[in-house]
């Protein structure tokens, strides 16, 4: 792996950011017609159908696949995008940076590995942020849905540590099979907790289903060949920054696109949380030692 970015690398990391960060805002708009897991559902099948042609089907990992793509899209999809459309994209786009914090307690709990006091610092802020977010007026009367996105960033961390025990296998690979296990696991989700799937399928604006496109291959296709492109070059602690910039996309867009309004404790919220994710995130250069002369 390099340790220095190029023009193109920075140009990628933050294309990473803006495509998963409008990805909130095509989401948030396309649920003024569908129902959330329903439209997971239809984002998964154009994933899948897109990438599974490109890749081998890794025989001796379907398994492991098929839990992941359980947990880390069936689960996390269901709770983080029903929660959204009770909530702005701004909001949500906040709220779901405990995705962090939360894999770096799963990391200690879980696996053993160690955390230092800065990054314990972070933690805390950035669940404090959390917290004056759902202060907000609006927001604490949608408590249920924050705790839905909550929910999704957790099962997003319990997710991406059970890909981390992957071995031997491209994130092409993993993105196209966890998309192909998630449409019948999320077509099932469907099936029990939501309804009218058919008139919804029939009357959808073509303006709908360009945001479901949007999803499925731009932001989850284009979005992630980029992003492991970028993981396959460079060591994580020096491309994962660029994901500071994803919630604010989200908020620029709720607020241009949608007519999305910050009130000043969500504004607060919502640097604390930045903040303390970039104290995650971000690791301080350790000084270099010089041979004697």
């Amino acid at each position: 792996m390099t340790r220095q970015l190029s023009f193109v690398d920075i140009i990628m990391g933050l294309s990473v950011a803006l495509l998963w960060g409008m990805g909130l805002v095509f989401a948030k708009a396309a649920l003024e017609h569908f129902p959330p897991v329903l439209l997971m559902t239809c984002r998964f099948i154009v994933t899948a159908g897109a990438l599974v042609w490109f890749v081998r089907p890794p025989w001796g990992q379907m398994r492991a696949l098929f839990l992941i793509a359980l947990i880390s899209a069936a689960l996390q999809y269901s709770l983080t995008f029903t929660g959204l459309k009770g909530l702005d994209a701004s909001i949500t786009a906040l709220v779901v940076q405990l995705e962090v914090p939360f894999l770096v307690i799963i990391g200690v709990v879980a696996l053993g590995e160690v955390a230092g006091v800065r990054k314990w610092i972070g933690i805390a802020m950035a669940f404090i942020g959390v917290a004056l977010i759902s202060g907000e007026p609006k927001v604490a009367s949608a408590w249920l849905s924050v705790l839905l996105v909550i929910g999704g960033a957790f099962t997003w961390a319990v997710g991406q540590e059970m890909t981390r025990a992957l071995k031997d296998i491209s994130g092409l690979t993993v993105t196209a099979w966890v998309a192909v296990f998630a449409v019948p696991q999320l077509a099932v989700v469907s099936l029990i907790f939501e309804e009218n799937h058919i008139e919804a399928i029939r009357t959808a604006q073509p303006v709908v289903w360009g945001a479901v496109l949007y999803m499925g291959l731009i932001m989850t296709a284009l979005g992630y060949g980029m992003w492991y492109t970028l993981v396959r070059k460079h060591p994580i602690s020096l491309i994962a920054p660029f994901l500071l910039m994803l919630p604010v996309f989200a908020v620029l867009g709720g607020v241009f696109f949608l007519g999305e309004e910050l009130g000043i404790r969500a504004i607060l919220g919502g640097a604390i949380v930045i903040a303390g994710v970039a104290f995650i995130l971000v690791e301080r250069p350790k000084p270099e030692t010089s041979l004697p002369d």
